[in-house]
């Protein structure tokens, strides 16, 4: 524990709250407990999105307008607004083969400067005129031999193949990630980018410009039929046909193939567990997958999986295409849409691309509903290495550091406004953005609290008490005071809310909290620090403070399992529902705060805040959401939300310099652990607007 004050509080505040007969549920007492609530979130959470969804396609009278801003919405949490730059794409052949009758040639473009795709392009070697063209997007299908990566397209060569056989062109893409150069698909999965979340970066939004350059590149082809471009892919080839045909209408036709579920199966059956981060937008927005699918509409579309398909479940397929296929119903094109299902896993199989063949035959072709194909067998007639496009990656290459690259930030040397006015509009312009991109997953409405005061203990000179509170539906929390035993309300004279993260929870176990084992019932305590608590008991001898303790959801009465990989899969949970662990547990600062003033004798008294690294940048969001705290005392508090907290899209707009500056103006600040280089800016920023000397310290 830190020797300033941690958490002041207004416990005894409460006695003066009236408690009304209602069944209040208790804080969890059993240590799987948490589990437990957190799993009953999701699935409420999961609910209200999924019932968004379902009112916004229930209502399609102008759908144009509406898909409209759908798609606006879409290319933002996809990073791609503003749209990057066309830039050249300096597309060269490097090489081709002819075999069977088909043509491959080996192609390279760049979508930006320094994001290289390769390519392979098949043609028949006899052609005549434009073809109807396929854009083939592969999935993650690893090739790499001796320690040499030859795509992902090599693995799926057979599909291209196929098409050029049956009078047709395909560009077969390579994705990021396993391409051959090799970038990152797994940032929040595997690599702990969590700032990827802040910089509103997914790769699903790189596959989704590289798709777009390829139909630019496609369009100097003088082989391809513009007007006649489908699109497919499998896996995550198939969430890729997906973010194009919603984004493009060059894509007139399109036939993804397990490449979509429903939310439900993502958050609350577990299969985002099962996929990168390449497979999600950055869901701002908080959009259910039939938004996605629908943004085909009135364009023709199939959707194609497998029944046993344990990532892309039959149940969640089947209820993004019945809801897909109502929209398509309500615009008048219900024959434009198709669900094509085989038995068998998440595999590649030849019964299961039978479909997509004539789905593409008839709707890019004119052939009959009734008429058989002559060839649906594709077979793979290439070795890996004749497909193979760079002999040695580039110098200047960007692939492998795309993530901090791909998406517009907030610069990193922050300017100081020159005036009053400025800077009010920069403020209400950073308010607006974190309302609307940032905490869209608060709550809408407030709840009632139901506080409650669950037990009083006095011991050693001091008033321990446990209160409870409803952070949200579903999510209550505790609340720890400790005051000096003899102090009345209007003795006290400062509360100190501490918001504890899992390090902080132990050390005020440590230091007090054992010394009143009724207050946490089921939880196994640690040894108490005699020294420790002694120290506190002087404090409280001579200080008229009321010390608050919060665990946040996730800490202590209400924590979760500690297995990291699973813990991994919770936050990329509360990312995938728009949220995040940290802007919800900002929310629980809040309520903590409105917990405090719920009372008459709590709004006169003076409140501080303390915390710690991520923690301090939770407090500090808190702060800027709730009026009347009076001083911060932040320890290592990150300078960047590249190292944390974690929200989503905050650097595109502002950083934490920033949200300090606008914080300091109402309430003191104390940055402890800080190097005043760091924040300059904060330095430059209070100087300039005659701050009090006592309204910015760094220590």
């Amino acid at each position: 524990m830190r020797n300033v004050p941690c958490f002041v509080c207004v416990l005894l505040l409460f006695s003066s709250l009236t408690i009304f007969a209602a069944d209040f549920s208790e804080i969890p007492t059993d240590p799987t407990a948490g589990d437990a609530m957190l799993e009953d979130y999701f699935a409420r959470e999961t609910r209200k999105i999924s019932s968004r969804t379902d009112s916004i396609l229930s209502d399609v009278e102008d759908w144009p307008r509406l898909k409209a801003d759908l798609r606006r919405q879409l290319f933002e949490m996809l990073g791609l607004q503003p749209l990057p730059a066309r830039s050249d794409l300096k597309a060269k052949i490097t090489g081709s083969i002819e075999r069977e009758g088909i043509v491959v040639e080996n192609i390279v473009f760049q979508s930006r400067p320094g994001l290289y795709v390769t390519a392979n392009f098949y043609r028949p070697a006899e052609q005549e005129e434009p073809l109807p063209t396929i854009l083939y997007l592969c999935g993650h299908g690893k090739v790499n031999i001796d320690g040499v990566s030859y795509g992902n397209k090599a693995n799926y060569q057979h599909h291209g193949t196929w098409f050029a056989k049956n009078g047709y062109t395909c560009l077969t893409l390579d994705t990021l990630q396993l391409g051959e150069i090799e970038g990152h698909h797994h940032g929040t999965n595997r690599l702990g980018r969590w700032w990827w979340n802040s910089r509103g970066y997914t790769p699903a939004g790189v596959e989704a410009w590289n798709s777009i350059r390829a139909l630019d590149y496609l369009e100097t082809r003088a082989e391809v039929d513009t007007s006649k471009i489908g699109a497919t892919g499998r896996s995550g080839g198939g969430a890729y046909t997906f973010w194009i045909s919603a984004l493009d209408e060059r894509i007139a036709v399109s036939a993804p193939v397990a490449g979509i579920t429903s939310m439900q199966n993502h958050i609350v059956d577990d299969c985002i567990e099962g996929h990168c981060d390449c497979m999600f937008m950055v869901n701002t927005y908080r959009w259910d997958f039939p938004l996605l699918a629908s943004l085909m509409a009135p364009r023709p579309q199939l959707i194609l999986n497998t029944d046993k398909d344990r990532i892309f479940p039959i149940d969640g397929v089947v209820d993004v295409y019945q809801k897909t296929r109502k929209l398509y119903a309500a615009v008048g094109a219900e024959k434009q849409i198709g669900l094509a299902l085989y038995e068998g896993p998440h595999k590649d199989t030849q019964p299961l691309r039978v479909p997509a063949f004539h789905w593409f035959e008839r709707h890019l072709k004119g052939m009959a509903l009734t008429e058989e194909m002559s060839e649906t067998i594709a077979p793979k007639i290439f070795e890996p290495e004749e497909l193979k496009v760079l002999e040695q990656i580039p110098g200047n290459e960007r692939n492998t550091y795309i993530d901090d690259y791909f998406t517009r930030r907030v610069p990193r040397t922050l300017k100081v406004s020159p005036d009053a006015s400025d800077w009010a509009a920069r403020q209400a312009l950073i308010l607006n953005r974190l309302k609307s991109r940032t905490f869209r997953g608060w709550p809408s409405t407030t709840e009632d609290l139901n506080a409650t005061e669950d037990l009083r203990i006095e011991r050693d000179g001091i008033s321990f008490s446990r209160w409870s509170f409803d952070s949200q539906t579903g999510v209550r929390l505790p609340l720890y005071f400790a005051t000096p035993a003899a102090s009345a309300i209007n003795e006290l004279d400062l509360s100190v809310l501490n918001p504890l993260d899992s390090k902080d929870w132990t050390d005020f176990l440590t230091r007090i909290g054992s010394a009143f084992p009724e207050a946490f019932p089921g939880l196994e305590l640690p040894a108490l620090d005699e020294a420790a608590y002694e120290s506190e008991v002087k404090m409280h001898a001579s200080q008229k403070w009321a010390m608050i303790y919060l665990p946040v959801r996730g800490v202590g009465p209400t924590a979760w399992t500690t297995d990291e990989k699973e813990r991994t899969h919770i936050r990329r949970r509360f990312a995938l529902l728009g949220q995040t662990l940290d802007t919800m547990r900002i929310w629980d600062i809040r309520r903590a705060v409105q917990t405090l003033r719920s009372t008459e004798m709590s709004a006169e008294m003076p409140v501080w805040l303390q915390a710690g690294n991520a923690m301090a940048g939770n407090a500090l969001y808190a702060s800027l959401f709730e009026p009347g705290i009076d001083r911060l005392d932040l320890h290592a508090l990150p300078v960047s939300h590249r190292e944390g907290p974690e929200l989503l899209n905050v650097l595109r707009f502002t950083d934490l310099p920033e949200i300090a500056a606008i914080v300091g103006a109402r309430s003191q600040l104390r940055i402890y652990e800080a190097a005043e280089k760091d924040w300059g800016f904060l330095k430059a920023h209070a100087e300039n607007f005659a701050w009090p000397e006592k309204q910015l310290q760094i220590r």
